[in-house]
């Protein structure tokens, strides 16, 4: 398992946890990062990364990224 910001490009991953106090959990599972659910890092910018989870594109700034464990 590692953080979201450490996979490469391309690649298509597993969300395995997510962490963090519960308002960032909540934010995040309604952006639909819930276990079992496949993402795949799209583009990253100075520690930012926009990944596609869903069909959607979303941006996430590298301290929330790293909460999702791959």
């Amino acid at each position: 398992m590692m953080p979201l910001p450490f996979a490469s490009i391309g690649e298509e991953n597993l969300v395995m946890r997510v962490g963090g106090t519960p308002e960032v959990k909540k934010h995040l599972e309604n952006l639909g990062f819930v276990p079992g659910t496949p993402v795949t890092i799209v583009n990253t910018l100075n520690g930012n990364v926009i990944v596609r989870i869903r069909d959607t594109r979303v941006a996430l700034d590298g301290k929330m990224a790293e909460k999702i464990m791959i």
